[in-house]
């Protein structure tokens, strides 16, 4: 059945193309399984409610007519604006407008939220650009800059809010500098979500080339309810393709957690257990309540546009898993730098099983991708990362959490192969158990052996994390993380960024988070195989338990070979082949009107120098979970293609191009 929207068309259509639903969400109604929504180009102000689930063979689809012509927004127009003082304006909004959510009275908070300010999930925006809020009228009058944002010269455009409870109004004041609101677009956020069921379990739909905009969604961490303007709210098989989505105050697509009762934010509002703690229990209630591969994930995300959300721009808790992020551009995420806390990035994952991250192009987020606990099966292939640090001139803070990638606490296998990764750090790496392949890395890695566990009354208080039957949601065991067991072969290093003294002088370089020294010697002192398994005394009938105790927990060995350095990137001690080069490498990333180019001769250096096609026999299996570096389906992986997927053919280079591609200018 086909059900036809129309914003234009009259009330009380029948879903027929002559006589149209008005709203999406009188589609959404009725639509079952097998089912079509054809949406008209316009502006549909409102929040779309999916009753029923589409199946496996018989998907529900909602589509744009015209790619990107069908708006769905969290907004309303707002018109009746009155001078207060100077460049700043007020209005008055009636509070039954906004039902029993408010944004301007809910504040952006939870578990693992860190900002020390009050921050609304309301917001105000002008011409589709986000306002800054203030903590006070004054601050908003003065319109000053705010020296953390990426965006200075935007950041003086402030909004204030307060409410008037003798009216029962919410009062809002914008300083609008130099626009007239009057006479720009001017809208405020007031719905929480764009397009989510309210009910778990709505399983295989499809969104298909809608633009998605400006809505009131909740702070997200990962042992809480998640949402998104986008959400599939805890079910399985949506397909997110062709959309352009922004301007979410927290988070544009959420694959997330459901509500677990008795531990939604409870570290927030509780305060009696770590939220550590909150995480394993979070895993464990879900095994309870039916999480496994046959019940939720395996979603899909594609070719969409997704920019200028200031949380994440998809997030995900156990929700994410066996889904496929693929071929989207993923940019200007958390620029604004109001909200703070442990759950930014492009995209921020807990529990990204079989989860696949390929060919898309992320920049200007304050991070790229984050797999936080249990990156488990997890593959980052074929990316393109830039620009996830500050801008150039503002200071680096020691405690800044800005990088290409960033796996956490988890037993691997985490993949990350066939990448251009060109920000300042490419990889903090608080884990065990991951394997680089044939990447370009121009930035440093950070958090080696440290990031985990906390000293707490003056001991080590580790950080247990599950891992999971391989290619499946239940849990196999928990284990502290070990550091190690980590793999990396055929990569290109290159120290394209000057190194700070000042900052690194004085810290403790296990703990800190910020390293800006290239390569892979910040291995060094770890083992290698061959000497971590004499430690064991296999050859012993009987080895002794607890002499072994500092074997069984210390470092786990690591297998680095094949890799190229360059302009005084640092080579791992026990590094057998590789090649160190005095050659200056020249690194440049070139846009214009949109697209990428990548000037470089580093090609031209290692051409000469072959090493090993690497395959899934090559990198074994990670330690804890015993699981091969494979395909989600069980298969080998041969490491043959290139980034643009050209054959590697008989002579193997290190690094993401093949012989057949190398050139002073890569385009994107």
């Amino acid at each position: 059945m086909k059900y036809y929207v129309n914003v234009n068309a009259a009330r009380g259509g029948n879903g027929s193309k002559e006589s149209p639903f008005k709203a999406i969400d009188d589609a959404a109604r009725i639509a079952v399984a097998g089912d079509e929504v054809i949406v008209a180009p316009g502006i549909y102000r409102e929040y779309v409610d999916p009753r029923h689930p589409g199946r496996e063979d018989a998907r529900i689809t909602y589509r744009s007519e015209v790619p990107l012509g069908a708006i769905i927004t969290g907004a309303e127009i707002v018109k009746d604006w009155t001078k207060y003082e100077g460049t700043t304006y007020v209005t008055r909004v009636d509070n039954t407008v906004f039902g029993n959510y408010n944004p301007y009275i809910q504040e952006v908070e939870g578990d693992w939220y860190f900002a020390d300010n009050h921050m609304h999930t309301g917001s105000v925006y002008v011409n589709d650009r986000m306002f800054y809020e203030t903590g006070t009228l004054e601050e908003c009058i003065k319109g000053e800059v705010y020296e953390n944002s990426w965006e200075p010269e935007f950041s003086i455009y402030k909004w204030f809010c307060e409410q008037d409870k003798e009216k029962n109004e919410t009062v809002i004041y914008a300083n609008f500098q130099d626009f007239d609101p009057l006479k720009e677009k001017v809208e405020i956020a007031v719905r929480r979500n764009c397009f989510m069921p309210t009910e778990k379990y709505i399983g295989y739909i499809t969104l298909s080339g809608f633009n998605v905009n400006k809505a009131a969604t909740t702070w997200a961490p990962p042992a809480a309810y998640q949402d998104g303007m986008i959400g599939a709210h805890w079910s399985k098989g949506w397909i997110i393709e062709d959309c352009d989505i922004s301007g979410s105050k927290c988070c544009g697509i959420s694959f997330g957690n459901y509500s677990q009762e008795n531990n939604d934010n409870y570290f927030f509002y509780k305060h009696v257990k770590s939220p550590t703690q909150m995480e394993r229990d979070a895993v464990c209630r879900a095994q309870y309540d039916g999480w496994t591969k046959e019940t939720v994930g395996s979603h899909i995300v594609r070719r969409c546009n997704i920019h200028h959300c200031e949380q994440t721009g998809i997030v995900g808790r156990m929700g994410c898993v066996f889904s496929i992020i693929e071929d989207n551009h993923i940019h200007h995420i958390n620029n604004m730098h109001q909200l703070g806390g442990a759950e930014i990035a492009g995209i921020k994952f807990h529990a990204a099983i079989d989860v696949i991250f390929r060919r898309n192009h992320i920049h200007h987020c304050s991070m790229g991708i984050w797999t936080d606990w249990e990156a488990q099966g997890t593959r980052i292939t074929h990316n393109f990362l830039h620009d996830n640090n500050p801008p150039k001139g503002m200071r680096v803070k020691p405690d800044n959490f800005d990088q290409d990638l960033f796996v956490e606490v988890g037993h691997g296998p985490t993949l990350i192969d066939n990448n251009v990764l060109l920000s300042a750090c490419s990889l903090r790496i608080a884990t065990e158990g991951v394997a680089m392949v044939h990447n370009l890395i121009c930035g440093s890695f950070s958090m080696v052996g440290g990031g985990v566990d906390s000293i707490v009354n003056g001991q080590r208080e580790p950080r247990y994390t599950p891992y999971h039957i391989p290619h499946r949601t239940e849990v196999l065991g928990f284990m502290t993380i070990l550091h190690g067991d980590d793999r990396f072969y055929n990569n290109i290093f290159v120290q394209n960024f000057e190194i700070p003294k000042d900052y690194l002088e004085g810290w403790d370089t296990e703990r800190v988070p910020n390293n800006f020294e290239v390569g892979t010697h910040v291995w060094n002192g770890y083992p290698v195989y061959e000497d971590w398994i004499k430690l064991f005394d296999l050859e012993k009938k009987r080895p002794d338990m607890g002499k072994l105790a500092a074997a069984h927990f210390g470092h786990l060995p690591v297998w680095i070979d094949g890799n190229a350095y360059f302009n005084g990137a640092g080579a791992f001690d026990k590094e057998k082949n590789n090649l160190i080069s005095d050659e200056k490498v020249t690194i440049e990333l070139v846009e214009k009107d949109g697209k990428y180019s990548l000037k470089t001769n580093v090609f031209d250096l290692v051409k000469d120098f072959n090493v090993h096609m690497i395959d899934t026999e090559t990198l074994g299996m990670a330690f804890e979970p015993e699981e091969k570096y494979e395909n989600p389906d069980g298969t080998p992986i041969t490491f043959d293609e290139d980034y643009f997927f050209n054959k590697r053919g008989l002579k193997v280079i290190p690094g993401p191009f093949a012989n057949e591609t190398l050139a002073g200018e890569i385009l994107f």
